[in-house]
């Protein structure tokens, strides 16, 4: 495998031993959902996850398997979308992750991350080939099966409400409301899950920013200060991991745009 690039900022404060972790656990976890972990070297791979070692993480995670793969998925599918630079790369990795969230879908399908992971690499794939590409492929379809599935196995699970929240959004963005009434998107269930999102992760900066993209794609222009609002919010969250820290500094880019 090459060398992914390196997480670009201080990751001291990010870095936490097990027991650390375990404190910090439900905080971390509060947009995933994850489970803490039982085995010790899966716990180990998390922490190199939340310090930004994501290429670590995901070596860690597939070398121990079963639930190391979780790690492995979000390591591999975070590091895409912020921080690979060349987009057929980018895409490859996160078909790898799709191609692997299904083998876990099929070897235990009560794991709402393996159907999260899913969908989130199949929805980031498709904002690469663009979404009316993969609309047409299908993939429209087996995201949206993904997250509900997600969400129906985790209820709590707010990054599940935010992509679910998003497809419903960027489906009407790009094809507009009585074409995306195809692809089962809606623009109230779209609003409703964002909103939901929030409550379930008040603190998380890129539910605020989903929910900021969401608002102008689905309302347009009128509820731009609404969205400006939010991403101000969200680049003033304070990181508690690096994952956390990708979203803040996301936010703080479009600002001064």
């Amino acid at each position: 495998m090459a060398k992914w690039t390196a997480f670009p900022y201080d990751n001291a404060g990010y870095a936490l031993d097990a027991a650390a972790l375990k404190k910090a656990w439900a905080r971390l976890h509060a947009g995933d959902a994850e489970p803490l972990p039982k085995d010790d070297k899966v716990l180990s791979a998390w922490s190199l996850f939340h310090a930004g070692e994501f290429q670590k993480a995901c070596d860690a995670g597939l070398k121990v398997g079963g639930a190391g793969v979780t790690v492995a998925n979000k390591a591999q599918s975070i590091y895409a979308n912020y921080l690979e630079k060349s987009e057929k790369t980018k895409l490859a990795l996160l078909q790898e992750v799709a191609t692997r969230a299904q083998a876990q879908i099929a070897e235990d399908p009560a794991i709402a991350n393996a159907h999260y992971w899913l969908a989130y690499s199949l929805g980031r794939y498709s904002q690469g080939i663009s979404v009316a590409k993969a609309l047409a492929q299908g993939l429209g379809a087996r995201v949206k099966t993904a997250l509900e599935t997600a969400i129906q196995l985790a209820p709590k699970h707010a990054d599940a409400h935010i992509a679910l929240g998003t497809f419903h959004a960027e489906v009407i963005d790009k094809v507009g409301k009585l074409l995306g009434r195809t692809q089962g998107a809606d623009s109230g269930t779209g609003l409703k899950l964002f909103q939901m999102a929030i409550e379930l992760n008040p603190t998380s900066a890129i539910a605020m920013i989903e929910y900021a993209n969401g608002l102008v794609m689905l309302e347009g222009d009128k509820r731009m200060k609404e969205a400006e609002n939010l991403y101000a919010a969200a680049a003033e969250c304070q990181p508690r991991d690096a994952m956390e820290r990708l979203d803040v500094e996301m936010a703080k880019a479009e600002l001064e745009d």
